[in-house]
């Protein structure tokens, strides 16, 4: 991510969190970033625990950026509650205010019994501004940027482990290529599975997720990576059949994560020209959970140095070709079977 990396950004979140369950409010939260799951769910914590319900009717302002200007959030924010300690300003897709960045006026200078949340749903307020820099200094910005998809498994683990569960590392990687890096996704398919799973449960195994979730792992991407490690030749051709006759099935979809795939068996034989290291420091350095090394021990065997290049070089053509370069009369699946065909010759 940018800026801050996930796990800080949870950690932020979650000392935040911890501190609005316990009525502890700063004069001014702004709510920003590509990846709306962060946001939504500190702008959700706030409102539910800032007033009590019968204080709402009179201290709780909640509007959207497309329907007010700087103008009236000020005047709103200005207000002092009525039989209340507090008051709650909210302004929600904050980013379609036209005159946004005039909230700074305030922001300099906040009122102490205000609690002013701008919410701006997948965008950034400008870091050059007054706005951003003025929400710096009195109060509190959440900057949450989209996961990369190598960092979406890790992020799956650690959210559960917050919950006191235990997901197994392919499970997790299932969830992953099933949701995508949409937090929200992942967190609304977790409580699904949450709720059909037996009561008492602490550890998702990958059957719960093929059950629950709807995904299987004998047709995903991750069990072709897997089949490639291992040269599984007959299985990974039949795999990467069933997977370019999925429904909307896109070619760069399937491009990217075996890109990631190989890159990390890239890094793994720049590692080893360097000496041999321990399995954990290789795991770390790669990016991957410990659980996973096996396959690239056997993938670096498989893949020697040159033949790994090759690979790469060959995503890159048909990550072009995926995108409507030269591909001629070949549709997406049969692209993806040529590819990895290609890559087994190698």
């Amino acid at each position: 991510m940018a800026g801050k990396s996930f796990q800080e950004l949870d950690r932020q979140v979650r000392s935040i969190l911890e501190d609005v369950r316990s009525g502890i409010f700063k004069y001014v939260y702004l709510l920003m970033g590509e990846e709306p799951y962060y946001p939504e769910l500190v702008c959700s914590e706030i409102i539910a625990n800032c007033l009590q319900e019968w204080e709402k009717d009179f201290n709780e302002t909640i509007c959207y950026g497309a329907d007010v200007d700087a103008d009236s959030v000020i005047t709103a924010a200005r207000r002092f509650p009525m039989m209340a300690e507090r008051q709650l300003v909210v302004v929600k897709e904050a980013q379609q205010m036209k005159s946004l960045e005039d909230l700074a006026l305030y922001c300099q200078n906040p009122l102490d019994s205000t609690v002013l949340v701008i919410l701006l749903h997948g965008a950034n307020a400008d870091k050059r501004r007054a706005l951003y820099k003025s929400v710096l200094k009195t109060g509190v910005i959440v900057e949450s940027q989209p996961l990369r998809d190598y960092e979406v498994p890790q992020w799956i683990q650690a959210y559960y482990e917050g919950r006191g569960l235990k997901i197994h590392p392919e499970a997790a990687l299932l969830l992953a290529e099933s949701a995508g890096a949409d937090l929200g996704k992942i967190a609304v398919e977790t409580e699904k599975l949450l709720k059909n799973l037996p009561e008492g449960t602490k550890e998702i195994s990958v059957p719960d997720v093929e059950k629950n979730v709807g995904v299987s792992r004998q047709f995903s991407i991750f069990e072709l990576t897997k089949c490639l490690s291992f040269r599984e030749s007959a299985k990974a051709l039949r795999v990467a059949a069933h997977i370019g006759e999925a429904p909307r099935f896109a070619l760069p979809a399937a491009v990217a994560p075996l890109y990631t795939h190989f890159y990390r068996i890239l890094k793994y034989h720049a590692l080893l020209q360097k000496g041999r290291p321990a399995a954990g420091e290789v795991a770390r350095v790669l990016g991957v959970n410990p659980y996973f090394m096996k396959e690239y021990d056997a993938a670096i065997r498989n893949y020697p140095l040159p033949s790994c290049r090759r690979v790469i070089s060959l995503l890159c053509d048909y990550d072009y070709k995926g995108k409507g370069g030269e591909a001629g009369e070949a549709s997406p699946a049969e692209l993806l079977t040529e590819l990895v065909s290609k890559i087994l010759n190698f």
